[in-house]
């Protein structure tokens, strides 16, 4: 039904709500014209995961935690026999409390030839180095980015790593040394390393900070997009526990949780529990993800 002609010629009520709503866009992107950089929205475009209890992609991480699975399983066997270190008393020699934790499968598991690294060279490569190749890689593709396109792109690389469990295992292991070794065992070579295979000309910064690495990572990647150091990033973190004695010093501080549960936020706390995994964002200005019609997960 036409709408009725309005008296000394002014708007009707929708016509007025119309101008209104264009003038309110107007103004939105005038003031997102306007913000500081410091201000930037981030957007999540891609992104990889490697989780115990199966997970490999967003969905299986979605219906873990939608079904609150419990992914704690003894320590398998791969890693080493809990049961030659393990003692409820602290204060054992040589021993920790817990002989629970978080596992991925398969870490042995690796295609060098896909990422052009020769066998010799992989022998030395920590799996967090491969497991790191493979996520990103990943999370590239769940982007819709082919990583052959970032060639010479000045994309960042921004990956939490603190964990040196292999090198003591291949050093124990009488290893013969190499030129691959320190590239390979390194926690700092990670980011330089995913920077070079995939030919990214922007920062590549491995961080530790504990149990913080992955967040830290975000925010620098984030910082760093803001900054205009870079267009698009790589970030998040990876770990794997491969040896016990980090668990042991862990026990010997009473900081590992018994029963090999956090219990966060709870009077009952006792400590917190190891698990494995790898998980890498793909990020870019939100205002240019709009413009170039990324998929937007966040």
């Amino acid at each position: 039904m036409p709408e009725s002609p309005q008296p000394n010629g002014e708007l009707s009520p929708v016509k007025r709500a119309l101008a209104e709503i264009r003038a309110l866009r107007a103004r939105i992107a005038e003031l997102e014209a306007s913000l500081p950089a410091s201000a930037e929205p981030i957007a999540i475009v891609g992104m990889g995961v490697r989780f115990p209890g199966g997970v490999r992609d967003a969905a299986s991480f979605w219906k873990l935690l939608i079904e609150g699975t419990d992914a704690t399983t003894p320590i398998p066997g791969s890693r080493f026999d809990w049961r030659a270190y393990y003692d409820a008393d602290p204060d054992a020699p040589g021993s920790m409390v817990q002989w629970q934790g978080g596992f991925l499968d398969r870490v042995d598991a690796f295609d060098a030839a896909f990422f052009g690294i020769s066998p010799r060279e992989a022998v030395w490569m920590d799996p967090q180095h491969r497991l790191a190749l493979e996520v990103a890689w990943e999370a590239l593709e769940d982007a819709g980015h082919a990583p052959a396109g970032l060639h010479g792109s000045d994309t960042g690389v921004f990956l939490g790593l603190g964990n040196s469990d292999y090198l003591r295992l291949a050093l124990g292991a009488d290893q013969p040394l190499d030129g691959y070794t320190a590239a390979g065992t390194s926690p700092a070579m990670v980011a330089g390393r995913l920077a070079y295979v995939l030919g990214l000309h922007g920062p590549a910064i491995t961080m530790d900070t504990s149990c913080s690495s992955s967040l830290v990572a975000v925010h620098q990647a984030c910082t760093s997009l803001r900054a205009g150091e870079c267009s698009m990033a790589l970030a998040g973190g990876v770990n794997l526990n491969l040896s016990p004695e980090l668990n042991i010093a862990l026990s010997k501080a009473r900081m590992m949780a018994p029963d090999g549960r956090c219990k966060t936020f709870d009077a009952a706390a006792d400590g917190y529990a190891r698990a494995e995994g790898c998980g890498v964002l793909l990020l870019r200005p939100l205002r240019d993800a709009r413009r170039d019609g990324d998929r937007v997960l966040a």
